[in-house]
């Protein structure tokens, strides 16, 4: 009889076929001269797109909650620019977002940057100052906040209020009522899809090669036009993408886990 909703205790079939899939990967890796260098090359991006990873994400979590406040304040401008900057920004592409940020939102703080200058004295900076790699994380973080702050805001609404309302009884101010009643229970139910959009940063760094930052992706496209062996190059560069979304979900799904032994 086939299951009509997944079950956590199902024996995980599909990491034995991941892992073996993997370990034959490996395998290859470590067998072959061709595959080996190639992952020596792409080891040199690995730092820069975990780099990316980690401040864009943390970037946009913390702008995607004041977002999420932000759409939930009593004030109605504060609440429609909220909304305003989610709408838009889900709107257009993550690549389009790069290029733009890039090529328009940088120059324009460089220029605004040199007009300031003309007032305070400051040294005049030009727009090769302005590197590649922050112009990319800008980008991720402004792309990503207008996600994570749905997440947040549909975290925070799904508290009962009737344990808001004890809390106002109680006393409490509102950052205290957000800080020790409502996060906490609203964390426990973002902490999957939070987790989800983590894992998807990972793979859409993958987008500021086309800036040229030098992550996984770029070397991955430079070797392979160096030495033609497209498919043993892209085979790599899966790879290492693959181990590192893989290994951070079974991570996450771990962590979960525990939270859940934890609340009974």
């Amino acid at each position: 009889m086939i299951p009509t909703s997944p079950n956590d205790d199902d024996f995980p079939w599909w990491l034995v076929v991941v892992a073996a899939t993997l370990a034959w990967m490996f395998f290859q890796v470590a067998s072959s001269e061709t595959y080996s260098q190639v992952l020596n090359t792409l080891s040199k991006g690995i730092w820069i797109t975990v780099l990316v990873t980690l401040i864009s994400y943390a970037s946009a979590c913390a702008l995607g909650l004041a977002l999420a406040l932000g759409s939930m304040s009593r004030w109605l401008v504060v609440r429609q620019l909220s909304r305003l900057y989610v709408e838009v920004m889900r709107g257009v592409p993550i690549i389009v977002l790069l290029l733009y940020v890039a090529f328009v939102l940088a120059p324009a703080l460089v220029m605004a940057w040199n007009w300031l200058g003309s007032w305070f004295e400051w040294e005049v900076a030009r727009g090769r100052d302005f590197p590649l790699l922050w112009r990319a994380v800008i980008a991720l973080t402004l792309a990503y906040a207008s996600f994570l702050a749905e997440v947040f805001r549909a975290g925070l609404q799904s508290v009962d209020s009737g344990q808001i309302e004890a809390a106002e009884a109680l006393g409490l101010t509102r950052w205290q009522r957000l800080r020790f009643i409502v996060f906490p229970q609203a964390f426990r139910t973002i902490l999957p899809p939070l987790g989800n959009d983590f894992v998807a940063m990972v793979k859409d760094s993958s987008l500021v090669s086309v800036l040229g930052v030098t992550d996984i992706t770029q070397l991955g496209k430079v070797t392979a036009a160096g030495n033609f062996r497209y498919f043993e190059t892209y085979n790599v560069v899966a790879l290492v993408y693959l181990t590192m979304t893989i290994g951070l979900s079974l991570v996450l799904r771990r962590f979960e886990r525990r939270m859940r032994r934890n609340e009974r």
